[in-house]
């Protein structure tokens, strides 16, 4: 499984940012579940987002109500749209595969950064 995070950048705060995750080498629906992570500097990584194969969506509590996470099976891409961001919102974000859950892949990050 590879992973090709894009759509990062330089936002101001209360702008938006849309994230994409292309996903090569296996089916999304053969893959248990598709995440977004990030990781500021000094932090641990953290998720943010998660789709698993059924549909099913979860979200870390900073993140509700502004961000939204979907996918394209025909396309195998899983997006990440951002809204009303914050300064704190800044990281490196991290696409994740959970394809078997013993088995994760990650794509390359990609930078987000929210000016105040």
């Amino acid at each position: 499984v590879q992973l090709q995070a894009s759509g990062g950048g330089l936002v101001q705060a209360g702008g938006s940012l849309r994230l994409s995750c292309a996903v090569s080498g296996r089916a999304l629906r053969n893959i248990y579940a598709m995440g977004w992570f990030r990781q500021a500097p000094g932090k641990q990584r953290e998720l943010v987002a998660t789709i698993s194969r059924e549909g099913s969506i979860s979200y870390v509590d900073s993140v509700k109500g502004r961000f939204t996470i979907s996918r394209d099976v025909a396309k195998k891409t899983v997006d990440l749209q951002m809204s009303s961001l914050k300064p704190e919102d800044t990281a490196v974000y991290y696409c994740h595969a959970n394809v078997n859950i013993v088995q994760n892949y990650w794509g390359r990050g990609t930078q987000v950064t929210v000016s105040s």
